[in-house]
């Protein structure tokens, strides 16, 4: 999922509206992924370690086998230390086997949990807001909204005069109208949309100054 040029102008073009309306300033940015989530591809290796050691250690005998592929088939059965070597070995080949299979970017997300997936989003947004949105308004009236592709999943995040006077939940209706969109692949409606309602709560609580003036950007920033 990808956004196309008319998305960028339609996103910009919300923003706009939606700003002309209040004091409030509206940052969009999209990412194409919050996190790399290695760790996890870790964490499921060294769980397919676990498991191979666990199924030798369950199944009398399981070594033997595999210590005979290597082994002269003429010899004494093997000791207890050939096959801790067989066992090592195998867990070894299990780790490296599952790590390699995580490569792929799709499967580990797959494998990700949905909640570890929720708390990278998160902490990537509330980095992004500190860096290009909080106290850069003259009011301190910014409001970020994120978006991440691979993870389907956006967040909100408002400087402290709005958060203040917005409870969170206020913005499940952005939000609803943000990933419904996303999920049928039209990212750039949901931005659209989301910003729309957006604009509408900051016009509630802060409308228009005469003195107003657009001090962050209107366009779409996509990392």
């Amino acid at each position: 999922m990808r956004l196309t040029d008319a998305d960028r102008a339609k996103v910009a073009a919300a923003v706009t509206a939606a700003e002309s309306l209040t004091d409030g300033e509206i940052v969009t940015i999209v990412a194409r992924q919050s996190d790399p989530y290695h760790d996890v591809a870790l964490h499921w290796a060294v769980l397919g370690m676990l498991l191979v050691l666990a199924l030798l250690a369950t199944i009398p005998g399981a070594a033997e086998p595999l210590h005979a592929l290597a082994a002269d088939p003429w010899a004494e059965a093997p000791s207890a230390s050939a096959l801790f070597v067989v066992a090592l070995i195998a867990a070894t080949l299990g780790f490296l086997l599952v790590r390699l299979a995580l490569a792929a970017t799709p499967l580990r997300l797959a494998l990700t949990p949905r909640a570890t997936k929720a708390r990278r989003v998160r902490r990537r947004a509330v980095l992004l807001f500190r860096t290009a949105v909080e106290a850069r308004t003259r009011a301190a009236t910014g409001v970020l909204l994120y978006l991440s592709l691979a993870e389907h999943r956006a967040e909100i995040v408002a400087d402290a005069p709005i958060h203040s006077r917005v409870a969170p939940e206020v913005w499940g209706e952005a939000m609803a109208a943000l990933l419904a969109a996303v999920k049928d692949d039209r990212p750039g409606d949901g931005m659209a949309a989301a910003v729309a309602r957006i604009g509408a709560v900051l016009a509630e609580h802060f409308p228009r100054s005469d003195d107003d003036t657009n001090e962050l950007p209107d366009r779409v920033i996509e990392l």
